[in-house]
């Protein structure tokens, strides 16, 4: 580890890098940036009451480096994102019990995220964690942006989004995805599963945005964070 640290130092002074999470002149991700990357994996739940597990929560570092990755093509810390998803993709799977084999499955990027990126963020941190989602859905319409829509309407504007390539009967899922914010994503990937004859036993995610609107200031820090996450979604 210290000689690994030592060529990473000597690298930096060749060809300077700014750190992902925090933008010093380091490396790809500075020693305390990674350690705000230390998974500490909780339950949550979507609108249905589908269990998800979250490695991290969005704010921070975290959120900058997850940005990073997904806005200005950082794929250089996609290893280390991709070390909290496994830990959340383990939970989930010790969890979902199931007589059957749990396949992963994410819901599908969109032609415009994907001509802009170049690639599909989820589907390159489960590469990296050494694990592969199997491509059952697609997009059956254009969803509208997310920006700026609270609970209700960014499941209203989900709702419909999705549909499996073909019947998915006998089949039981764990979804996985990067940001959970309000759900409706997850939700919608889940409803087209089920519509399809499928099961879903659970969740995992990179990162958990807390679901803060309500009064006034929660609303403006909701709105916030809605803002980055939907800079990020597909």
């Amino acid at each position: 580890m210290q000689i690994r640290g030592a060529l990473l130092d000597a690298l930096a002074l060749v060809s300077p890098v700014e750190c992902a999470g925090c933008g010093a002149l380091d490396r790809a991700l500075c020693v305390p940036c990674l350690a705000a990357l230390t998974p500490r994996v909780a339950e949550h739940r979507l609108p249905d009451g589908t269990p998800v597990w979250a490695a991290l929560e969005y704010n921070g570092e975290v959120r900058r480096a997850i940005l990073s990755f997904k806005e200005n093509d950082r794929t250089d810390v996609a290893t280390a994102l991709a070390r909290p998803l496994a830990a959340a993709l383990d939970s989930a799977l010790s969890r979902a019990a199931s007589a059957s084999r749990l396949e992963l499955a994410s819901p599908p990027p969109s032609r415009a995220s994907l001509a802009r990126r170049g690639y599909d963020p989820v589907t390159l941190l489960l590469r990296r964690a050494g694990q592969r989602a199997s491509r059952v859905l697609v997009p059956a319409r254009a969803g509208g942006a997310q920006k700026l829509l609270g609970v209700e309407a960014r499941a209203v504007n989900r709702a419909g989004s999705m549909r499996a390539k073909s019947s998915l009967a006998g089949r039981a899922f764990l979804l996985v995805d990067d940001v959970l914010t309000s759900g409706a994503t997850l939700g919608e990937a889940a409803r087209a599963i089920r519509a399809a004859g499928g099961e879903v036993r659970a969740a995992a995610v990179l990162a958990f945005t807390p679901k803060l609107y309500g009064t006034a200031p929660e609303q403006m820090e909701f709105l916030s964070i809605s803002r980055d996450i939907a800079r990020t979604e597909d």
